[in-house]
């Protein structure tokens, strides 16, 4: 009953709001306490009891209402950052006035005139909410970010008390130093608290209302020369907040240090209430946010939280975060014999952001994740999020980070490397069955390229960006991923493929590069793939003699296939067993927008490797009509100019097509030699069984009868305006989609990505 009258109260609070003709004085306590100091609402309730369109009308009609009614509601959680909240009463009074800041911002960004309004100072009112006295003038921005710091350091509130509790001995919530109170033991902290349901909650709705003073962003359209940085994270990440350490510390290890499966019981997950995840959760979110670091930045404060992400180095601490991240993107792909029995979380994206910035901002991270084989505890999960999303177009942009990812990775020589480790495991993925290592793993997952829908096409070009640059590094491709890669290479080297677009001559300048990489630098153990080339010749035949006459190609445009480029005789029907195909997104899914993905010439910078193993970056050639990735490997540097000068251009459909000669000098030598070889062995000794000419390839060399080996080639990643304005309306996407339970920015005008309902 009292719950319902409370509710009662709070209602008419709401409505009085904006009926009153007269804007309510801010010293009347008695009106303005309705809101805070009697109710007892959840979050939801105040979602359910404030409508959108109440706010609105308050916002248009009494804009001194809602000013006052902001500055009241800081003003109490400033008032409880500094009592530390002793009393029940008073924790109860900042949880509601955190659920009301979180229910109204997202209309206070929404509005151009009013976005500044926590950025200004209310003349006479300012110096009582400062947490010192010589703060004076201090934005309310400010002091609700500091209040909420201090708020999550708040003894018997959010934090465990080091202190017996007795009213003589309660915690001076200025002199407690916070690095004390880590929430969980991890970087650099190596005490575990006791866990406390009731802090984690508090916690878990203060963040809420962080990353909704965060969410400005959303409110401001797409730019990529916006230069301007979010002065919520920029404030809250700075000096100026005490607590940035910890509290940057609190919520990675938070996040690291989780376990969903916990001690393994089945159903735990049905039986108990987890407010861990939803802490977790959270705290990813703030971290992808507020990690938001665009280098360059004119005149901003050092972004703290960057600062000590990128300084995290010791080998025990590496391994903690990356053993966290890897169990965390593990967990959906546990199976067990009870269905649905352990519990599987949902914030991978968030997961996989983190991963990416860690990789990003830390180099020694990095260079962690590549030197041990647990790079490849990141790989099965990236691919299995790849593959389980390439049908569903809601999920466009988990397609776009697990891809950059895996770009990012194979920049690195060390990856190749790990590759070569023999596969064991059995994820439930929708590819063939194969025997062989993670680099045919990788390879075989490429059929996303020719069984995804259109939209993936913009990230053809950085699929294979990854296969070239690990191609030097594979010892022994198996039959099937041998055939998968000769697959592609048929499939876009048609004539009616290749013309049909000013661009489709990259992807096979792409396969030939690698075949031409695993030839000189690997052939030994390559003897599957030299097979599937001398089994496909006619490909390569009929790619050097491609037509270069008007009729010939308008003919084979004719021919054009509607059906996609996949084979229907290849090895694609060929499925894992106990595979799950992806499966379209249900009617009425929801999708954020994303921006354009900048081209694989823009976001790569191209380094030769040396004989020493060090990389030399090779400078850009601009040319009006290629990019960088129509260089082919196999070729010296007048070959490369050669390569450049284009035969011939055709007007064609709109676009110019450039018909570039195409590095098949190695591979067209290789055939030359053991084609005949082959023939005649089948000849002399009647051979039908291909294990036969697989073992004569095998003991076979071709040294000495191959052209001189090319300089090895690697496209690294290279970040850039656009990529980070793709990031920012990614992550902001991710974060209006997943926060639903209360719908923080549900029917607001955001401006900085659309949402549609497929």
């Amino acid at each position: 009953m009292g719950n319902a009258d409370s509710k009662l109260h709070f209602r008419k609070a709401v409505v009085q709001l904006t009926t009153k003709t007269q804007p309510v004085e801010a010293s009347d306590d008695v009106f303005w306490d309705q809101f805070w100091v009697d109710s007892s609402t959840t979050v939801q309730d105040v979602f359910a009891l404030v409508p959108a369109a109440e706010i609105r009308a308050v916002r248009e009609e009494s804009p001194s209402n809602l000013a006052t009614l902001c500055y009241k509601a800081v003003e109490r959680l400033v008032r409880g950052a500094d009592s530390g909240c002793p009393s029940e009463k008073e924790r109860q009074t900042v949880l509601n006035c955190t659920r009301l800041l979180t229910r109204i911002l997202p209309y206070i960004f929404e509005d151009a005139d009013w976005r500044g309004f926590f950025w200004s100072t209310i003349p006479g009112r300012a110096g009582h909410l400062d947490h010192d006295a010589d703060d004076e003038g201090r934005p309310l921005a400010e002091s609700l970010l500091l209040a909420i710091a201090d708020l999550l350091f708040c003894p018997d509130f959010t934090i465990q008390s080091h202190k017996k509790n007795s009213p003589d001995t309660a915690d001076d919530i200025r002199a407690i130093d916070s690095c004390e109170y880590i929430w969980e033991a991890g970087v650099g902290f190596a005490q575990a608290p006791p866990l406390n349901y009731v802090h984690d909650l508090n916690r878990t709705e203060l963040l809420k209302l962080l990353l909704t003073c965060f969410s400005e962003a959303m409110y401001l359209p797409p730019s990529a020369e916006n230069k301007v940085l979010n002065p919520w994270i920029s404030f809250f990440c700075s000096t100026a907040n005490r607590h940035a350490l910890p509290l940057f510390t609190s919520l990675l290890n938070v996040v690291c240090a989780y376990d969903p499966v916990g001690y393994g019981i089945p159903y735990n997950h049905l039986l108990f209430s987890d407010y861990r995840e939803q802490l977790v959760e959270q705290a990813v979110q703030i971290l992808i946010v507020t990690l938001e670091h665009e280098a360059g930045s004119p005149g901003g404060p050092d972004n703290l939280f960057v600062n000590y992400l990128s300084r995290i180095h010791r080998e025990e601490d590496l391994s903690f975060v990356l053993k966290g991240l890897a169990r965390l993107l593990n967990n959906p792909l546990i199976q067990t014999y009870l269905p649905r029995s352990t519990k599987k979380i949902q914030f991978h994206q968030e997961l996989l952001i983190l991963f990416w910035k860690f990789c990003d901002f830390n180099k020694k991270f990095l260079f962690f994740v590549l030197k041990s084989s647990d790079v490849l505890d990141m790989l099965i999960p990236i691919l299995f999020y790849l593959n389980d999303a390439r049908a569903d177009q809601s999920r466009l942009g988990l397609m776009h980070i697990g891809v950059f990812i895996l770009l990012l990775l194979s920049g690195e020589r060390n990856f190749g490397v790990r590759l070569n480790k023999p596969y064991a495991l059995r994820v439930p993925m929708d590819i063939p069955v194969f025997t062989g290592t993670h680099a045919d793993l990788l390879i075989i997952f490429h059929k996303i390229i020719s069984s995804g829908h259109q939209r993936l096409q913009p990230l053809f070009d950085c699929l294979l960006t990854i296969i070239v640059n690990i191609s030097p590094y594979l010892k022994s491709l198996s039959m099937v991923a041998a055939n998968k890669l000769l697959h592609l290479l048929e499939a876009f080297s048609t004539p009616w493929f290749l013309f049909s677009s000013l661009q489709n001559h990259h992807l096979v300048f792409f396969l030939l590069e690698v075949c031409n990489n695993i030839i000189q630098y690997q052939f030994d153990g390559n003897f599957n793939l030299v097979y599937a080339i001398i089994r496909k010749r006619n490909v390569f035949h009929q790619l050097a003699n491609l037509p270069s006459d008007t009729t010939s190609i308008q003919r084979a445009l004719q021919k054009k296939r509607r059906t996609g480029i996949s084979r229907a005789n290849s090895v694609e029907n060929e499925s894992m067993e106990g595979s799950r195909p992806a499966v379209p997104a249900e009617p009425g899914t929801l999708k954020a927008s994303l921006e354009a993905t900048p081209g694989i010439d823009k976001i790569t910078e191209k380094s030769q490797v040396s004989q020493d193993g060090t990389m030399i970056t090779v400078p850009h050639l601009d040319s009006p009509h290629t990019s960088k990735s129509s260089i082919a490997a196999g070729a010296s540097d007048k070959q490369i100019l050669h390569l450049l000068t284009f035969t011939f251009y055709l007007l064609l459909r709109g676009c110019i097509f450039c018909h570039a000669k195409l590095p098949l000098q190695t591979i067209m030598r290789l055939l030359q030699v053991l084609v005949p070889q082959v023939e005649k062995i089948c000849i002399d000794k009647g051979l039908t069984d291909e294990s036969e000419i697989l073992k004569f390839l095998q003991h076979g060399t071709l040294v000495g009868l191959l052209p001189v080996p090319h300089p090895i080639l690697i496209r690294k990643y290279q970040a850039n305006a656009g990529t980070a304005m793709w990031f920012r309306t990614y992550i902001w996407g991710v974060i209006y989609l997943r926060n639903v339970d209360p719908p923080i920015w549900y029917d607001t005008d955001i401006r900085l990505f659309e949402i549609q309902r497929i």
